[in-house]
């Protein structure tokens, strides 16, 4: 019995996959230059972004029929112009969702924590989280804590 073949992994899919980049649909692309150019690739979606875009703003086609061809709705058209006017190409490339920052844990939320340290250095972290929880009236994770002051004694190191 034959061995099957193992699938050789695709570098740039692999890539744009890591970066966020990988269009889940490439097959709705039926823009003719993504289809005869092997340059337009329709799975990296920045360059489907700016390519849609394009086609507007320079071959002046309308704005229904370019998100037709490229497999979009017209708000993620708007989405995608606007987002390039405002921060360039750069802002063409797909953005972390959520949060961005701990946001019970602000920065007097971890000053606190520093001085209940200093105090008391055998305070454990489910103790600070209880005293969090008495102070400011929120419930952290254990873990976020960890994390917060983690990165406040990583930016003091890099001083």
């Amino acid at each position: 019995m034959a061995k099957p073949k193992p699938i050789r992994q695709d570098a740039k899919a692999a890539v744009l996959a890591r970066d966020g980049a990988l269009n889940p649909h490439p097959e709705a692309v039926r823009d003719p230059l993504f289809n005869d150019n092997p340059f337009f690739d329709p799975r990296d979606l920045v360059q489907v972004r700016y390519e849609m875009v394009r086609r507007h703003q320079v071959d002046s086609l309308p704005i229904s029929d370019v998100a037709d061809v490229f497999g979009v709705s017209r708000p993620t058209f708007y989405k995608a112009q606007s987002a390039l006017a405002d921060h360039g190409l750069a802002g063409l490339a797909p953005q972390r969702r959520g949060p961005k920052d701990g946001h019970k844990i602000s920065a007097e939320v971890v000053a606190y924590v520093d001085e209940l340290k200093a105090a008391t250095p055998d305070l454990t972290m489910p103790q600070c989280v209880g005293a969090i929880a008495i102070r400011f009236g929120v419930r952290v994770h254990r873990r976020s804590l960890e994390r917060a002051l983690a990165r406040k004694k990583k930016r003091l190191d890099s001083l």
